[in-house]
């Protein structure tokens, strides 16, 4: 049998299965980019993780027994004691980096607090006892500490720092005490609730060596993102209250990280956000480190979950397209192959 010039019967090019190859391609990514991809999702559906068993960690009246309105609790109780044992100790942690002295009226805050705690442990935290701590006890973030591009970063991760070496209360500088904290000292772990998901990291009540406050150590590379140079994204999502908060909703039993939040008449009862006073605190307010991205990415948060589900779709779109165009090909290869093949002749 002859063949015509260029083709020979015993050579047709070879044509993969374009469906394979999209299964091989797409596992490969998916591998590749497993820990990428998971970030991603655990952030942007936060919205949806976050109620999940929500029942179980929000302090109530009916689970607890405790008044969230700090009603029937005296403004200098420092101690849940004899009723329950404190698992916190009386340690208040406040921390400011930076080379200008603390606000007046951040210093005036401080002292309120400090009253409603006379026999309290206090540390006052600066760039020399923070960076000493981290070298100390935390070398192996400590390169990544002195990387964070932000300041804000720096004071996010240092206050989970020292929850986990010492315990007690990390508190803003713009927080000023109303009250004693000390009926709260029976849970392991406490923050308010933050709107519209997740809770907030300016006030968190912790015991020494925490689980979850290890977790959130442990997870800050994994996170250690820088989100198209947007500031606000970058620390929100990388150190900050929504970090933690998707940290929270990971954890496989959160019935122990206690989340104060409000009540059926004042659901936002203890939600730091703005110029507002709480049962707990006046918050001065000051969000001095939001930047010009803070109003877009919370206003896109309240689409997050929408947003997510339009980029798998369209995911999913482009790779359907992208395999009817491989497919197109290889049935065009294989009309090619025909044809070629009815010019062979005999010789």
């Amino acid at each position: 049998m002859g063949s015509v010039a260029g083709f020979s019967p015993s050579v047709w090019p070879l044509y993969p299965d374009p469906g394979k190859v999209i299964a091989v391609i797409v596992f490969v990514v998916l591998i590749y980019f497993r820990h990428s991809i998971s970030v991603v999702l655990s952030i942007t559906t936060l919205p949806i993780t976050w109620r999940l068993t929500s029942s179980d960690f929000f302090i109530s009246q009916e689970r607890d027994g405790f008044d969230i309105t700090f009603g029937n609790y005296s403004d200098h109780q420092q101690s849940s004691e004899p009723d329950y044992p404190d698992l916190i100790p009386p340690i208040l942690h406040q921390i400011s980096l930076g080379h200008r002295e603390p606000r007046e009226k951040w210093m005036e805050a401080r002292n309120a607090c400090l009253s409603y705690h006379p026999n309290w442990e206090t540390h006052l935290w600066t760039d020399d006892d923070g960076a000493k701590l981290v070298k100390e006890k935390f070398p192996h973030l400590k390169d990544m500490w002195y990387r964070y591009k932000y300041p804000i970063q720096r004071i996010d991760a240092l206050r989970y720092m020292v929850l986990q070496e010492y315990g007690g209360v990390v508190l803003d500088m713009d927080l000023e005490c109303r009250r004693s904290l000390g009926p709260l000292r029976r849970f392991g772990f406490v923050a308010p609730a933050a709107h519209p998901v997740g809770f907030s990291n300016g006030f968190i009540m912790a015991s020494k060596g925490h689980p979850f406050i290890g977790e959130l150590l442990r997870n800050l590379p994994i996170f250690n993102w820088n989100w198209l140079g947007l500031p606000y994204a970058t620390v929100m999502f990388s150190t900050g209250c929504h970090y933690a908060s998707v940290i929270h909703a990971l954890q496989s039993n959160r019935t122990d990280l206690r989340i104060l939040g409000g009540t059926p008449d004042s659901p936002n009862l203890h939600r730091l956000n703005g110029h507002v006073i709480t049962p707990l605190f006046q918050h001065l307010g000051a969000s001095s480190w939001h930047s010009f991205d803070a109003h877009f990415i919370v206003s896109m948060g309240k689409y997050a979950v929408p947003l997510a589900m339009f980029g798998i779709s369209s995911g999913c779109v482009l790779v359907f397209i992208w395999a009817g165009l491989l497919q197109y090909r290889h049935a065009r290869a294989r009309r090619a192959s025909v044809s070629a093949k009815s010019f062979v002749r005999l010789e």
